[in-house]
């Protein structure tokens, strides 16, 4: 490990525990704290999440100021169900429409930051379970307390569960196989951020509206490789969550997430100056399937779309109504 490395991970990694709520509202003041749930289709899980924030952080400690769920064409009940448990839900759709439609949990994520107060906004995947609220409160602690820090990562242990069965330490199958040797390769500063790709992490508006977002599964690579470009290594920190158990994707599933991971690191590398590209990437990812007559052949377009950082976007400060001095 490179020194520097070690260096940060000292400074920079604790656990949720290190951070209880009344320490934090301490801490708090006058910032404003949102917390974003993209969802689609997640009515089993979403509610649980919202209520247990809302349980914690809004009535028994007011931590948080905020809850938003951003429902992504949710074909269920996800938009009702986390109303009724006390998010304020906005359609994805619905925000910004004169930018058009876009898809991706990024494209979500992205307008939250235009229908969102929060000075702090803290992201939290919908499909959870087994949540608790020390997820919100681990990731706020190192922004409450240090003003150097921007960004926070959540890292956890993952395990793979599939019906009945669970292989502890088996989930994080596209992080281990292509994004940490993405990192470490060509970023290797960041090789002690444990969770890279994963969906719990926050941030200063003050330092993500500066940054695009890429509006498919590329979203986390994307800020985070832009996170540490635009504010450096040390306004990174990362807070151990415990575990984190969701629903998992099929293999194919996963194929195209990879393909998305490697577009938007090379879409990084390039504009980082960190590679002279003799040409553009392909975004044709062929898989085989077997079929009656031998295999069958089907191709999908990984291509990632992108948003501008928001502070670029007409209206959104005005929109925003900032307080001098608070962004």
């Amino acid at each position: 490990m490179l020194p520097e490395v070690a260096s940060w991970l000292a400074r920079r990694t604790s656990t949720a525990e290190d951070w209880p709520p009344r320490l934090l509202l301490a801490a708090k003041g006058d910032t404003r704290v949102s917390v974003v749930l993209p969802a689609r289709d997640e009515e089993a899980t979403v509610g649980a999440i919202v209520a247990a924030i809302r349980t914690d952080l809004v009535e028994r400690v007011p931590l948080v100021d905020e809850i938003l769920v951003v429902d992504s064409r949710s074909a269920d009940r996800t938009a009702a169900v986390a109303a009724a448990a006390g998010a304020e839900v906005v359609a994805q759709d619905a925000v910004l429409p004169r930018h058009g439609r876009m898809s991706g949990k990024g494209e979500a994520l992205w307008k939250s930051l235009y229908a969102t107060s929060g000075d702090l906004l803290v992201f939290v995947d919908a499909d959870l379970r087994e949540f608790t609220s020390s997820y919100v409160t681990g990731l706020l602690g190192p922004l409450l307390t240090d003003p150097s820090v921007g960004y926070v990562k959540g890292c956890y242990d993952r395990p793979l569960v599939e019906g009945e069965r669970r292989v502890e330490g088996g989930g994080g199958r596209v992080t281990e196989l292509v994004a940490r040797p993405l990192i470490n390769m060509h970023w290797p500063l960041l090789a002690g951020v444990m969770q890279p790709l994963g969906g719990e992490y926050a941030g200063r508006r003050a330092l993500l509206e500066r940054l695009p977002f890429v509006t498919g599964y590329g979203v986390e690579l994307g800020l985070l490789l832009d996170v540490y470009q635009d504010a450096g290594l040390d306004a990174i920190a990362q807070v151990d969550l415990g575990r984190r158990v969701h629903a998992h994707q099929s293999t194919e599933a996963l194929g195209a997430m990879a393909g998305q991971i490697m577009i938007t690191a090379w879409s990084r590398l390039e504009r980082h100056g960190r590679m002279v590209p003799l040409e553009a990437p392909s975004t044709a990812l062929t898989r085989f399937h077997r079929a009656a007559d031998g295999h069958d052949a089907r191709t999908t377009d990984v291509a990632v779309g992108e948003r501008p950082p928001m502070i670029e976007v007409p209206g959104y400060a005005a929109a925003r109504s900032f307080t001098p001095g608070r962004r």
